[in-house]
């Protein structure tokens, strides 16, 4: 029986849905597939075309060989959806009731913060005779944020075998260096070479920053497909220096890059390199580019970007076939990218914004007016690699014009001010008051005193 694949994107977690062909959909025919499921169902298909042993699928997918037989099996019997758990969505019969959990939590967070989850489970048990193990309490804690998994340091080793199989892990990198020299504008080299294989892609920019390792990747994937994992350094592109959001604190996770967000959108692990030694099979392509690239290119005369990348198509094909090596396995993890994902709606900077009371929004220090009324309290502003911009609700894209300038507010007409002047009699002016009954008297009594001597003249 064949099945048609179709993938419904969401925020964070892009699922796969399998439906049958021909007659009415039911419910029950509809399956959900996670990428961490989906990535699973593709190593099982390498084991099924025998391209993979079933103890090399058990070592990578971190399961016993036992489990990948039952896998195998149930995916023979049942078909694709074979890969989902019959558990899923179905309660545990052995979880304890909910009123145990809010209750141990609580005396945690009051009596035994800080404590381990092993010494916290026999605090409970001896003083306040909960008997709940360590292992169950370690979960709950961890889930609520008050404690985090402790890993395990691996031990260094000065050497590193390369991987078995073509995709399971690339190592991307950019480098900064005069490429033109002199004879243009310097630019970043982002390059990709294959763990197994060492077969390089590349491509220049002016910068190395977020559009461009989103432009690269979309292009690696449309050239090779989705790899397994990507190892990385610590540039702030590929690792967030941000501190956690509430979220990722609740998640127990640091806060994710842009490029971390899209890889994890399309179940790519990512591996950020302590030193630039550990991926030095990454720095040992540009020291190759850096000496054969920038000779042939100085033969041609090229000194601008757009020459360099149409030049890489001819010669990153001669240089893979020379130097590129035959990986230890046969088998590529590559996996090929669904014709339903919009991978422009993945690879592209997201950001979240409160919508105002007008409809209006701020980004980079622009106001957009959105003309779509039908909307929540927040939208996303997708900028794409094309330079394009999308603000989106929901999946659905929203009508918007940008503003140039802010209408100007409307001055309040300014109220007539009431001038108080206070009588003659007030305390305040009671001096002045006084002085100036004394002049009139004193003018009074002068003029009376000459009308008394004309008189007396007369």
């Amino acid at each position: 029986m064949s099945y048609l694949a179709k993938i419904k994107m969401s925020s964070f977690k892009p699922a796969i849905i399998l439906f049958l062909k021909g007659g009415y959909l039911a419910e029950k025919d509809i399956i959900t597939m996670t990428q961490k499921e989906l990535k699973r169902l593709h190593i099982i298909k390498q084991v099924l075309e025998k391209k993979l042993k079933q103890i090399e699928a058990a070592e990578m997918l971190g399961l016993s060989s036992r489990q990948i037989r039952r896998i195998v099996k149930r995916i023979r019997e049942e078909g694709e959806k074979g890969i989902i758990h019959r558990l899923r969505g179905q309660p545990s019969h052995r979880r304890l009731p909910k009123q145990i959990k809010n209750k141990v939590i609580a005396l945690y967070r009051k009596k035994y913060q800080g404590f381990g989850p092993t010494l916290a489970s026999e605090k409970l048990l001896e003083i306040d005779k909960i008997k709940i193990s360590d292992e169950t309490l370690r979960l709950w804690l961890i889930e609520k944020g008050e404690w985090q998994k402790q890993r395990r340091h691996k031990k260094h080793r000065s050497w590193r075998q390369r991987k078995h199989y073509f995709g399971e892990m690339v190592q991307m990198d950019g480098s900064h260096h005069d490429w033109f020299e002199g004879r243009g504008e310097k630019c970043v080299l982002i390059g990709y070479i294959d763990d197994a294989t060492s077969i390089k892609f590349a491509r220049f920019y002016k910068y190395e920053g977020t559009i461009p390792a989103f432009d690269s990747l979309k292009r690696y994937i449309k050239r090779y497909g989705i790899p397994k994992s990507l190892y990385l350094d610590k540039h702030t592109t590929y690792k967030s220096t941000a501190k956690p959001t509430i979220e990722d604190e609740l998640n127990n996770r640091g806060h994710l890059s842009q490029f971390e967000r899209a890889a994890h959108q399309l179940g790519i692990e990512i591996i950020h390199a302590n030193s630039p030694q550990a991926k030095g099979r990454a720095e040992r392509s540009f020291r190759t580019y850096q000496d054969r690239l920038i000779k042939e290119m100085r033969l041609r005369g090229i000194s601008t970007i757009e020459e360099a990348n149409k030049f890489l198509k001819e010669f990153l094909p001669k240089h893979n076939k020379r130097f590129s090596v035959k990986p230890i396995k046969e088998g590529n993890l590559h996996r090929p990218l669904p014709k339903s994902i919009d991978l422009d709606a993945i690879l592209c900077i997201k950001t979240e914004h409160p919508v105002r009371s007008d409809f209006t929004i701020v980004h980079n220090k622009k106001l957009y007016q959105i003309l779509d009324k039908n909307i929540g309290r927040k939208v996303t502003v997708q900028e794409r690699i094309n330079g394009k911009m999308y603000i989106v609700y929901k999946g659905r894209r929203l009508r918007y014009k940008a503003i140039a300038t802010r209408p100007p507010k409307e001055k309040p007409k300014p109220k007539p001010r009431k001038i108080y002047r206070p009588p003659m009699e007030h305390p305040w002016k009671r001096p002045l008051y006084e002085r100036r009954l004394a002049k009139e008297k004193a003018l009074l009594q002068s003029k009376k005193d000459t009308k008394e001597l004309v008189l007396i003249k007369d």
